[in-house]
Parts: C-alpha cells; sequence; structure tokens
C-alpha cells in the first residue's frame, strides 16, 4: 500500500467517524428533548391535590382530612417517581451513546482495515526477507516465523525455487516435484492439496493466501520479488 492511498483511507476513516459521531450526538439530544418534553410535569398532582384543598377548606371530618393528606402523599410519591424515571432516561441515553459511538467506532475501523486489505490484494504482500530452512521445518517470512510440517517445507521450498526462475507451476508439476514421480502420473488435484495443507500450516490467511499466488489456468507461484528468497 502507498503512503498516498494509506493516508487517504486514514483521512476517509476519520470523516466517517466524525460524520457518525456527530449524528449520534444530533439524533440522541432531541431524542432526550423530546422525552423530557413529553413527561408530565412531576407537580401537576400536587397542585391537583392543593387545588382541593382549597376548594373543600369546610372539610372537617377526621376520615375527609385523612383522605386528603393521602393524596397529597400521593401527589409526592408521584412526583418522586417521575424524577427517578428522568434519571433512568438520562442514564439510558448515556448508555445508548456510548453504543453507539463504540459502533461508529468498529464501523469505521472495519472500513479502514477492508480498504487496506484491498490495497494489499491489488499490490501483494510486501514481504522483504524469506528464509526458509529444510533443517529446522521454518519458514522466516519478514518478522513472522513459521514451523511447518515437513511436507509444507518441501511444497514451499519447490514454489520458491520455481518463483526464483520465474516459473509458474501446475499441481501436477508441483506434485511430480515432491514426490519424485513423473508429471504426468500425479494429478492437478494432489499439488492443489499439498497447496492448501501449506496455507492451513501457514495459519495467518491474509498471508497464506497473498503469498501463494492461484493464477487462473496456470498454476501457483509466490507473489514476492525473487530477490528476497534464501533457502538454508
Amino acid at each position: 500500500m502507498t503512503i498516498s492511498s494509506a493516508t487517504k483511507a486514514k483521512l476517509s476513516g476519520n470523516r466517517v467517524v466524525v460524520t457518525g459521531l456527530a449524528a449520534i450526538v444530533a439524533i440522541l439530544l432531541v431524542a432526550a428533548a423530546l422525552l423530557l418534553l413529553n413527561l408530565p410535569d412531576a407537580n401537576v398532582f400536587n397542585a391537583r391535590v392543593e387545588q382541593l384543598f382549597i376548594e373543600n377548606d369546610d372539610l372537617s371530618s377526621g376520615a375527609e382530612i385523612k383522605l386528603l393528606e393521602i393524596l397529597a402523599e400521593s401527589g409526592t410519591a408521584f412526583s418522586d417517581t417521575l424524577n427517578s424515571y428522568r434519571l433512568i432516561i438520562l442514564v439510558l441515553l448515556i448508555f445508548a451513546t456510548a453504543l453507539m459511538i463504540a459502533a461508529v467506532v468498529f464501523l469505521a475501523t472495519i472500513i479502514l482495515l477492508t480498504r487496506r486489505m484491498g490495497e494489499i490484494e491489488k499490490s501483494g504482500i510486501q514481504v522483504s526477507s524469506l528464509l526458509i530452512s529444510r533443517e529446522e521445518n521454518t519458514v522466516y517470512l519478514n518478522n513472522m516465523e513459521f514451523t511447518l510440517t515437513a511436507a509444507a517445507i518441501e511444497t514451499l521450498s519447490v514454489l520458491a525455487e520455481a518463483r526464483m526462475d520465474d516459473e509458474v507451476m501446475s499441481g501436477a508439476q508441483i506434485e511430480a516435484v515432491v514426490s519424485g514421480k513423473h508429471e504426468s502420473d500425479c494429478e492437478e488435484a494432489a499439488g492443489a492439496t499439498r497447496i492448501k495443507r501449506l496455507r492451513d500450516s501457514l495459519g495467518n490467511q491474509l498471508v497464506s493466501e497473498l503469498l501463494v499466488k492461484n493464477i487462473a489456468r496456470r498454476g501457483y507461484m509466490l507473489s514476492i520479488d525473487k530477490d528476497v528468497i534464501r533457502m538454508v
């Protein structure tokens, strides 16, 4: 990936994050305003009870006064309940904001990584060194170390030698070189199986898919510069 393309991808990701965060803040502020404005006034019930006291100041019996006291206590409870609802709504809005911000950040990260992977697929994996040690059954790819099976090392060695000779090898040719049989006695599927096992041994899907390139109707090759290959 070039510096300019990486910079463009980063700037694009930043724009997505900023736009997304602005949209989240706007949506949640509008939602909070609508919710809070549509909640009834916590003092409405108390005001109604107070009006009953004023309009019925001639109530004198103990039962009537007790009833008014119960209504007053109910108004206070109603007011406390609405205040707790407001607090709950505020907490939920904060929680929703955190979740949506995290979602936008993850989305931007995925977009950025997808674009980077696309650039890598176009340009091929950037390998500065490939050291194949047959004795140790180990491959050193840049700063990564892979311990492979003997069969996988042989397959990779065949591909490396072919790359140094600027050759593309079919599955049957790979099988012939590794097994020591004549090419006419080998099947394409056998070589393809060896390539699959090599990729499985490498483990890292991105590395294995981009390192071992499949050219349609021709065969397989290592998609790296032949000058970085060393075999011991």
